[in-house]
């Protein structure tokens, strides 16, 4: 079967935004075995804002930011896809190789952050898309909202599965001296094999191990986030990926069943028949024992933990995983310098 290189998903589904019903499948015999992979655009746009208020009661920060939207990572799996609909794009091939690159971010941030309304509060950078995808290697906008922060003493949350964070080490040494930043790093397996399949361009297993151990050796706060956890793939081998990553001192590892809202349906079943056709269905069913017989949910509170016997075992070896080989660690950000540099010229004197 021929093959994408580099490319997660093999379709784009229609954007329910669109007259056109544009066929869903890619034409593949336009690309040889050894022709040249398909080239990711980035598309700079001029962002009217950067703060998003969190509506869900399922995302532990209030706000969140991201400085791309779509993502090379590629994951088959992830549920900001749909959001790419409202950009004009499709969730599907489209959301890997169409980046929008909100170039004025860092100029937003401090434009907020200047504001005498603006009460600290925690900001988590990708909470749709990673902040540290390629597109990141050369535009330089996450390094510059964190010297924002750094500058304004403002607390932030980063979540990523790449190695390019490695690059900012020293922004996140100086806010970690005033408890002002916390890593999640995003890994659900220890297989690399797989992780290529459902992550094709997001950094390896190792990369991302050898990561959190520098970023602990930093002395930098690190949890883990183990997601989506999808049964019938990933969910074998949850005591080995708790005791690996307890091993390296994380402060916690959280975890989040999987969920196929929207255009997700098609895109990891057409994935799953490409890689796992013999378990395609066994997968999809299980998926659907998360979701009272669907392949989603859309409550706050269940729609990320799922319900049923799968998922309370899920839930049941995670918990004893940790109670085992695990010390949480509890983390607090510090809201209590922003107040002295919300004017940063003025902190100079």
């Amino acid at each position: 079967m021929k093959s994408l290189k580099g490319r997660a998903v093999h379709i784009n589904p229609k954007n329910k935004f669109e007259s056109t019903n544009r066929s869903s499948l890619i034409n593949l015999e336009f690309y040889e075995k050894d022709a040249s992979p398909i080239k990711t655009k980035y598309i700079e746009s001029k962002a009217k804002s950067i703060i998003n208020k969190v509506k869900s009661k399922d995302i532990p920060l209030s706000f969140s930011m991201n400085p791309y939207q779509g993502c090379e990572h590629g994951c088959v799996y992830c549920y900001a896809r749909n959001t790419h609909n409202y950009w004009g794009y499709s969730a599907g091939l489209d959301f890997e190789t169409n980046i929008v690159v909100k170039t004025n971010a860092a100029e937003l941030l401090k434009k907020c952050l200047q504001s005498k309304n603006w009460e600290a509060s925690p900001i988590m950078l990708s909470g749709n898309t990673d902040c540290y995808q390629p597109a990141e290697k050369k535009y330089c906008i996450t390094r510059k909202l964190l010297k924002t922060f750094l500058s304004f003493r403002h607390p932030v949350g980063i979540i990523t599965k790449n190695k390019l964070i490695l690059r900012d080490l020293d922004i996140l040494k100086a806010l970690n001296k005033n408890n002002l930043v916390s890593v999640v790093i995003s890994i659900n397996t220890l297989d690399d094999k797989l992780r290529q399949k459902l992550e094709p361009r997001a950094s390896s297993i190792q990369s991302r191990i050898d990561l959190i151990q520098k970023l602990r050796k930093a002395d930098i706060p690190v949890t883990i986030l183990a997601a989506p956890i999808i049964p019938g793939l990933n969910d074998h081998s949850i005591f080995d990926l708790v005791k690996t990553f307890s091993d390296l001192g994380v402060y916690d590892i959280g975890h989040i069943m999987i969920r196929l809202n929207g255009d997700l349906s098609e895109i990891f079943n057409h994935w799953l028949e490409r890689h796992f056709p013999g378990r395609a269905d066994k997968i999809i069913n299980k998926i659907k024992s998360l979701h009272g017989g669907q392949v989603s949910d859309h409550r706050f509170g269940i729609r990320m933990k799922g319900e049923g016997k799968i998922a309370d075992i899920i839930h049941q070896q995670f918990a004893m995983a940790k109670k085992k080989y695990m010390d949480k660690i509890d983390f607090k950000f510090n809201l209590d310098l922003y107040d002295q540099y919300r004017n940063p010229q003025l902190s100079l004197f």
